[in-house]
């Protein structure tokens, strides 16, 4: 048998739900575009495990069952990363591959990627080069070990090009293709869409009138003052908005009550309060909202993507084409510089934005076609 025709072992690895939206359409284009060529096993770490959420986004995102599941769970940063790492070496042990690929920047792309390194093995990192050069975040620390040891870096946008040159990266080993994450956003977006009159009905809103806001990083949700000045923020807005929708993640509910705080969210008569939803619903919200507030990285690139006001709640991004070319602001956690980029979206004086060099919804292509190419 000739090596052109012996199939490449793709082992890919998702641990929380945001790794989901990266690898799915690479995955459907190894599928598509060189069906013989690839054999891909998908492995979840487990590090966010949620049978019903997690069921969703596969299913909204088409993806396949993962072959294993490791069942990590949660825990400190050192408990999950250890036990992705136990498991994950057990794992390699018995699995051979040409390529093991890793999205993002959670603590199971940090643990499979010591493990590949030390046996020894080819490691291809989604969403390579961004950097916030905040190193209280642990992603931050996951991201830069990661791409030391990557073979292949994966470049979402420019900035990413400049800080992989500046740490001493080789050339040959990075490539820039776009954001893979915003290949399942253009896939699904009609979809979603198309969900977007049966949610509005359900949460009593109406479109381009609410803002949309998400809230889970540990340095504004675990901090009394931090999120009791959200929830001033939140009736502050009351004057603009018409409804603020908070899928709230369970993280915030549990510092809200921790703090005494969940009354005032409850007396709030404009602040519409749900679960997390499923990958689908999140992007009807904010496709049709007037205007979003994260503290999330994948928020910024996608509202960015559909043309969407976002205030990024951090006081850094690891994601400076987002508010270079594209919707975002950073604004960090000033109530009164907040309102002012609230006042603006409602008043209809955002800034003029676009979807940055490569957004175009192909690059999984541009993967699968380096590695046909390199691997």
């Amino acid at each position: 048998m000739g090596v052109s025709q012996i199939r490449k072992r793709i082992i890919v690895i998702v641990g929380a739900r945001p790794n989901f939206m990266k690898v799915a359409p690479v995955i459907e284009a190894m599928k598509r575009l060189a069906p013989d060529e690839f054999d891909v096993l998908l492995v979840h770490t487990g590090q966010h495990y949620d049978a019903n959420m997690s069921d969703v986004f596969f299913r909204d995102l088409e993806m396949p069952q993962p072959d294993v599941f490791l069942g990590a769970g949660s825990g400190t940063h050192a408990e999950q990363t250890a036990r992705v790492m136990i498991a994950m070496e057990a794992l390699l042990a018995k699995e051979p591959s040409d390529l093991i690929l890793v999205p993002g920047d959670v603590n199971s792309t940090l643990a499979t990627t010591i493990v590949a390194a030390k046996a020894g093995r080819t490691i291809g990192h989604i969403e390579s080069g961004l950097r916030s050069f905040d190193r209280s975040m642990p992603e931050e620390i996951n991201r830069i070990v990661t791409d030391e040891f990557s073979r292949y870096c994966f470049v979402t946008e420019p900035s990413g090009l400049e800080n992989l040159s500046q740490e001493g990266i080789a050339t040959d080993r990075v490539f820039y293709v776009g954001n893979t994450m915003i290949d399942s956003l253009f896939m699904y977006v009609d979809r979603a869409r198309a969900r977007f009159p049966g949610l509005a009905e359900q949460l009593g809103i109406e479109a381009d009138s609410y803002a949309l806001v998400t809230l889970h990083r540990p340095s504004n949700v675990d901090d009394p003052a931090s999120l009791t000045t959200f929830v001033e923020l939140f009736e502050a807005m009351r004057s603009f908005a018409t409804r603020i929708v908070f899928p709230i993640h369970p993280r915030t509910r549990k510092m809200l009550a921790e703090y005494g705080l969940m009354s005032r969210i409850q007396t709030n008569g404009q602040l519409v309060l749900i679960d997390p939803v499923g990958y689908l619903d999140f992007v009807a919200l904010q496709a049709h909202a007037r205007l979003v507030l994260t503290d999330s990285g994948g928020v910024q690139e996608e509202t960015t993507a559909l043309g969407v006001p976002c205030i990024t709640l951090r006081p850094n991004t690891e994601r400076p084409v987002t508010i270079e070319v594209g919707t975002n602001e950073l604004v960090g956690l000033d109530p009164a510089q907040i309102m002012s980029y609230v006042e603006k979206a409602f008043a209809g004086k955002w800034k003029k934005a676009s979807v940055p060099d490569l957004w175009d919804g192909h690059a999984s292509e541009r993967i699968v076609s380096v590695l046909r190419e390199t691997l």
